[in-house]
């Protein structure tokens, strides 16, 4: 089967990453996916939530869409008084695969907020905020160690991820919207340096599928991550 923009079925989109896109956020890239592109920025704070023990620090993220990310203007979620349900579940997903990544004793009293914005969605936006909000708060992590702020890093290992889905009956790695639109099957996949599983979403969009068809997926996502990880790799110059 060929795809539309001519890539192997197992092949990613083309991956480009920008760090320091912002200038006053403590760490930030803008991240592209073929035709996706995402603003992650990490914020730092002296001060973390009333649930997190003393001593420890505390990462979560926001997810937003701009209004002309899409093919059709959207609504800000401030005119509906409230986060969209799809936002809040992919904000939820982006902070808890961050959050596996440090070690909090040793972020110490800090909060790190991963704000990952939209400018532009063609399939893949959530697994690509937490690319790219895995560099940015890597970034702002180095910053608060350079200022003496921190002893050392207290990010434990890297995070990346990407979907996969089945389209025409055929699996594929890193679905474009003009795919993930009539996939059959949706999978995102949330990996560490290791290939070990931080999160797996499947979803029998227009049909079930197998344990043996999930498999194969999680296959072809263990490949894009790898390819992943050493494009972040590179652009961290090969040290968190």
């Amino acid at each position: 089967m060929t795809r539309k923009d001519g890539r192997a079925f197992d092949q990613l989109r083309p991956i480009k990453i920008t760090t320091d896109f912002v200038k006053f956020a403590e760490g930030s890239c803008l991240i592209e996916c073929g035709d996706t592109k995402v603003l992650c920025c990490a914020s730092v704070e002296d001060r973390t939530p009333p649930h997190v023990p003393e001593g420890a620090g505390w990462v979560t993220a926001e997810y937003s869409m701009l209004p002309r990310a899409n093919r059709e203007r959207s609504k800000r979620d401030v005119s509906k008084l409230k986060l969209s349900p799809r936002s809040a579940e992919i904000q939820r997903l982006v902070g808890r695969s961050l959050r596996a990544a440090v070690d909090m004793s040793k972020l110490g009293e800090h909060t790190i907020t991963i704000d990952c914005d939209v400018l532009q969605g063609d399939g893949g936006t959530r697994t690509a905020s937490v690319t790219g909000g895995f560099i940015a708060l890597c970034l702002a992590c180095r910053k608060l160690v350079e200022e003496g702020a921190l002893a050392s890093s207290p990010i434990r290992h890297y995070v990346t991820g990407v979907s996969a889905g089945i389209v025409d009956e055929q699996p594929m790695l890193d679905l474009q919207y003009s795919e993930d639109s009539r996939a059959q099957v949706d999978l995102n996949c949330i990996m560490n340096e290791q290939g070990e599983l931080i999160e797996l979403q499947g979803t029998g969009e227009g049909r079930a599928f197998t344990l043996a068809e999930q498999q194969e997926l999680v296959r072809l996502c263990a490949k894009g991550n790898r390819e992943l990880l050493a494009i972040q790799k590179q652009v961290l110059g090969g040290k968190l």
